[in-house]
Order: structure tokens, then C-alpha cells, then sequence
């Protein structure tokens, strides 16, 4: 499932997917994968990119039903 809320909140910060990658220290390819939904992260990268956007868990990684 992609991860558009992830890629709404870096928008925002009108951050690159590289600048996003290089403030939690991953590879661009990396947050490219979780944005499409190719790459399930780790739960600490998850808190790392919830830190960098300024959003919670909730808000980007919860989903739905």
C-alpha cells in the first residue's frame, strides 16, 4: 500500500526524497520504497521520519480499514 500520507507530510517541508533520506540517514531509494509501498520500515526508522516531518505514528503510518 502506498504511503501517501509520508509523501503529503514531505511535501509540505518541500523536502526532496534525498533530503528526507539524508536527515534519518537511509537511502534515497529507501524512502522511495516506503512511499510505494515496496518497503515496510523498521519501527525505529518509522519514529526517526515521524521526528524529521513532525508528524506521529498515527498520522503516517496507520491505515484505514
Amino acid at each position: 500500500m502506498k504511503n501517501l500520507k509520508m509523501k503529503a507530510a514531505r511535501a509540505e517541508k518541500d523536502w526532496s526524497q534525498q533530503e528526507l533520506a539524508a536527515r534519518v540517514g537511509v537511502s534515497r531509494q529507501t524512502i522511495n520504497a516506503i512511499e510505494k509501498g515496496d518497503y515496510n520500515p523498521t519501527i525505529k526508522l518509522c519514529i526517526a521520519i515521524c521526528k524529521a516531518l513532525d508528524r506521529t505514528l498515527d498520522d503516517l503510518f496507520w491505515t484505514e480499514k
